[in-house]
């Protein structure tokens, strides 16, 4: 599903447009004209990434022109696939340095899948597939897809090793902010060893310092024009010594 001339959404479940697999976060696919770069290829239960390019196809792209798989963070809805997608595309990981351990060795422990089973959000039998990481991301890092620049922050809060990217050099500035922020201010708190308020704060903080047209989230809303007004409402929120409303 086309969004603007950049930016296609091409999978996402029950928190998303319904187009792949009910647990899958928004997949976006990137489009410089002639590159192409997925972020986040979702949770890869059985031939949900197949209906993830049937949708790439049916937006008259190849998706034989993806030549990066950008993940945002370690979560299972968000990279569940990306072995998969790695394999069928073959094409380069890019991940967090700090993520990138435990997606390498499919970790379940340190991306919390333990406790998500635990509380029945996947099934028992769910495994996260390992799979390599080719380029790991610091904060500065710039990457490119074509004509677009994606740069790297550390937006650690909701997990650590999350990442941020503000992508320009379109036809409009994106906050790529995956579990970070969402439409009207709130953000996703989770009993996880690894979400934690301070660094939330600090990264809403730091993501408050730029500016830009479109916020995209990983999950539920979307906001081509003004998004920054939703991160912002996050931020006051941490400003009052107060914490966001959580969007569970």
């Amino acid at each position: 599903m086309k969004l603007t001339s950049d930016l296609h959404v091409v999978g996402g479940g029950y928190f998303g447009f319904g187009l792949s697999g009910h647990l899958d976060c928004h997949v976006f696919l990137l489009n410089s004209g002639g590159e192409l770069a997925l972020i986040d290829p979702g949770m890869g239960a059985p031939g949900d990434f197949d209906t993830i390019l049937d949708n790439i196809r049916a937006d008259g792209l190849d998706p034989r022109k993806i030549r990066k798989l950008i993940l945002t963070h370690y979560h299972c809805d968000h990279i569940g696939a990306a072995a998969e997608a790695q394999q069928k595309l073959d094409v380069e990981v890019y991940a967090s340095a700090i993520a990138a351990p435990a997606i390498r060795t499919g970790d379940e422990r340190a991306v919390a899948l333990d406790a998500a089973k635990a509380a029945n959000f996947y099934p028992d039998d769910y495994v996260l597939p390992p799979c390599p990481v080719d380029v790991e991301l610091h904060e500065g890092d710039v990457v490119t897809v074509g004509n677009l620049q994606l740069e790297t922050f550390d937006t650690p809060g909701h997990c650590d090793g999350h990442l941020s990217f503000l992508m320009r050099g379109g036809d409009r500035s994106y906050l790529l902010g995956a579990d970070l922020v969402f439409w009207g201010g709130k953000v996703l708190w989770q009993n996880i060893h690894d979400c934690r308020i301070d660094a939330y704060a600090s990264s809403m903080f730091k993501m408050e310092q730029h500016d830009f047209d479109a916020l995209v989230p990983g999950h539920l809303q979307i906001s081509l024009r003004g998004g920054k007004v939703h991160l912002e409402a996050a931020a006051e929120a941490f400003r009052q010594l107060g914490i966001p409303p959580n969007l569970l």
